[in-house]
């Protein structure tokens, strides 16, 4: 399926056109019919003579029906627009072309209606002429009357030449269904229908509305009941959901989307238009149409904070408009190019300045994402309509590469600083080197560790790095150590009593910082020995007749219980001696 707006000046004969070819009435409200005006969005369908099926989304022509004009024309690929020969190009259909050429629609055809009214050579060349410099290409065009079938034929071909020409929409993309209508139906519940531009929907699909989830029941395309649509296509949703969906929402591939309230952009004036921007505008999406505060960085950009979220990407077209402004005054403004769905807050002096020259030379890629959130992951940037463009540093993290090389750079300096401030500690936390880093996640503080650095128990250390031994103490405990190896040296395994070691200022953390170093050994908790007094140990109860047990032991060290007992179960570990029975042990 192909789905193509109407455009152009009121009473022109949109509708009629619409009708002459499909055999449908595009306009659905009494009031419509009564005055002859279409006021909102109508819906027709046809056969091509290729057997390719189009969709008409007919959009009224009155100039106070602009938004809803924008709301049919949003999510379509291309445009019949429509000039009557009786009165040739109008204010209308200008303002219609502005919306067509700001919004980025790039396929078009020209039907010039009324051709049994007046020769329609002089409206068409005109309207072509005004097409093709408005960016639709050299666009086809043909006279036609709706009343008498003149040139129908013709049309039919030359929308078929027209559908045959589009771009392939992407099936694999991400939903974004804007609504267009939405009502309940007796025994269904709440339906809603909408121009599909990409991507897939089927029967069962979760999609979410407003930040909640919503079940799709039931599909229709073209009144025919289906399973799955794939884009470009008009299509109605029986949804089951506890929400209230109304034009200007958005169905959306859960996790795919940003839904922001707050925009930088990239600002295109259009034609006709003169800046600067107005503080207050209206932008449209799709069929959104939200109010927004506009802070202009210069003439080329500018941050947008919408009065409701919408699900952006980067890339995605606003057109902003102002509808306070007089007749004959150009209401669409400019168009706005999505930089940045989650922009950095601006609170110093200068910041302003710094973004604007930014999003001048920003390109709506990864790259330029990561150059001003530093770290994205991967599935933020899918969200913000990004593919990431090179491998992840850490666990689907991705980085700009400037930012991760001084990274890498300062977190030796780091490390060296708290090891500095921090002597008695076996390290620097990686929590704490995530905090001084000012980084997300503690994988990142992993994955910038190079050697000699390494992790090791939750802190960073020097790898391969051999004992400081006192010297590498500060000045009190090492002399602390000193007394106590002076009374080891006396007396190897009487290990210094709790009393002891608290006179000389060695608590816990000074007795693992001097046993890192290499000055002592730890036995059991509390019992310290000097460094190789186990090996000493071993070497004394060799010589002792075999097996033998803890008093003989102690008697052979020289020592207490206290002491004996956790050497020899640290001997055990050590695999120097081995328990022969519940009492027992012998040197191996």
């Amino acid at each position: 399926m192909h789905v193509v707006a109407t455009a152009g000046h009121v009473d022109h004969g949109k509708s009629t056109l619409v009708r002459a070819l499909t055999g449908m009435e595009p306009d659905r409200l009494e009031e419509e019919r009564r005055r002859g005006l279409t006021i909102e969005l109508g819906y027709a369908w046809t056969a091509l003579p290729s057997g390719e099926r189009v969709a008409f989304v007919d959009v009224p022509g009155h100039e106070r029906f602009l938004g809803t004009m924008l709301a049919g024309v949003g999510p379509v690929p291309a445009v019949l627009f429509v000039v009557a020969a009786d009165e040739g190009w109008m204010p209308q259909s200008e303002e219609h072309l502005v919306a067509l050429r700001t919004l980025g629609v790039r396929h078009g055809l020209l039907a010039v209606t009324r051709a049994d009214l007046a020769d329609p050579g002089p409206a068409l060349m005109d309207a072509r002429d005004r097409l093709t410099e408005a960016g639709l290409g050299d666009v086809e065009a043909l006279a036609v009357s709706g009343r008498t079938g003149k040139g129908l034929d013709g049309l039919r071909t030359a929308l078929d030449r027209l559908v045959a020409a589009l771009p392939a929409p992407d099936q694999d993309a991400p939903v974004r269904l804007w609504i267009d209508r939405a009502f309940s139906v007796r025994g269904s519940g709440t339906v809603v229908t909408g121009t599909l531009p990409a991507g897939r929907v089927e029967v069962g699909d979760e999609l979410e509305l407003d930040g909640e989830r919503v079940r799709v029941r039931a599909l229709e395309s073209l009144k025919e009941h289906v399973d799955s649509v794939t884009g470009v296509a008009r299509v109605a949703l029986n949804l089951r959901g506890r929400v209230e969906p109304r034009r200007g929402r958005a169905l959306v591939t859960p996790g795919a989307w940003t839904t922001t309230d707050l925009a930088d952009v990239r600002v295109t004036m259009a034609v006709g238009a003169r800046g600067p921007l107005p503080a207050r505008l209206t932008a449209h999406i799709g069929s959104a149409s939200v109010p927004c505060e506009v802070r202009p960085f210069g003439p080329e950009a500018a941050r947008l904070r919408l009065a409701r979220p919408l699900p952006l990407h980067l890339g995605d077209a606003l057109l902003l408009r102002d509808p306070g402004r007089g007749h004959g005054e150009p209401r669409v403004v400019a168009r706005a190019t999505v930089l940045d769905v989650r922009p950095p807050e601006l609170r110093r002096r200068g910041a302003a300045r710094e973004r604007a020259d930014a999003l001048t030379s920003s390109s709506a890629d990864a790259a330029s994402l990561l150059r001003t959130h530093l770290l994205l992951r991967e599935g933020e940037l899918l969200a913000m309509g990004c593919a990431p463009g090179g491998r992840p540093v850490a666990a689907g993290w991705h980085a700009d590469p400037d930012h991760w090389s001084a990274l890498s750079a300062r977190l030796p300096e780091v490390v060296r600083r708290y090891a500095a401030d921090h002597p008695l500690e076996p390290g620097m936390p990686v929590e704490a080197a995530r905090h001084e880093l000012g980084l997300p996640d503690r994988v990142l503080v992993a994955a910038l560790v190079r050697p000699p650095l390494t992790v090791a128990d939750g802190r960073i250390t020097t790898a391969g790095g051999v004992p400081a031994g006192i010297e590498g103490l500060p000045a009190p405990v090492a002399r602390a150590v000193r007394i106590v190896l002076d009374d080891l040296a006396r007396a190897p395994f009487r290990a210094p009593e709790a009393g002891r070691l608290a006179e000389l200022g060695l608590g816990p953390r000074e007795l693992a910082a001097a046993v890192r170093a290499g000055a002592l050994l730890r036995v059991a908790d509390g019992v310290v020995l000097a460094a190789g007094a186990d090996a000493r140990a071993a070497a004394l109860l060799a010589r002792l007749p075999q097996p033998f047990t803890v008093s003989e032991a102690r008697s052979a060290l020289g020592t207490s219980r206290r002491v004996a007992v956790p050497l020899l179960e640290h001997l055990d570990r050590r695999g120097l001696t081995e328990r022969v029975d519940e009492v027992r042990r012998r040197s191996t």
